[in-house]
């Protein structure tokens, strides 16, 4: 008989770190914050590129709740200001920026030489180019299936 293993990824909830975090001083606070709740959220974030913001409620009420940690924030308040106060991007615009930076990175030549043969530059994307700016789009495609 064959069993089913799975495995799961225990994300810390930011109120187990608040008696640590009120203890500190602001700035050690965030940076305490941000090491664990952040690296949390961002590993492996580029699989999450194009789903519902549905599916990225938990991933985004976490940071809501770490970010409220930080500053006090009450709950009622909006959370967008306060963000944007500690210069953090919500989840979504978080996996955007990451794969952003790592496309740019590839087109630079700073990574590994499998990445770069995967992108496919489009010369115009279909707008009218000014002479002044020199566009390079990407096209968007899926993703090979590994063998």
């Amino acid at each position: 008989m064959s069993r089913r293993h799975t495995t799961t990824v225990r994300v810390l909830p930011p109120a187990t770190l608040r008696p640590i975090a009120q203890s500190l001083s602001s700035e050690a606070a965030k940076t305490l914050i941000q090491a664990f709740i952040s690296s949390l959220l961002d590993y492996c974030n580029l699989l999450l590129l194009g789903v519902s913001d549905g599916l990225l409620w938990k991933d985004q009420s976490v940071q809501n709740a770490s970010t409220r940690l930080v500053t006090g924030a009450k709950i009622r308040d909006h959370i967008t200001p306060v963000l944007r106060q500690l210069h953090w991007l919500p989840v979504r615009r978080r996996i955007e920026f990451k794969i952003t930076c790592l496309v740019h990175q590839s087109l630079s030549g700073r990574t590994q030489s499998y990445l770069p043969a995967d992108i496919k530059l489009i010369p115009n994307c279909g707008r009218q180019s000014l002479r002044s700016v020199c566009d390079r789009c990407v096209e968007q495609f899926a993703s090979k299936p590994m063998t």
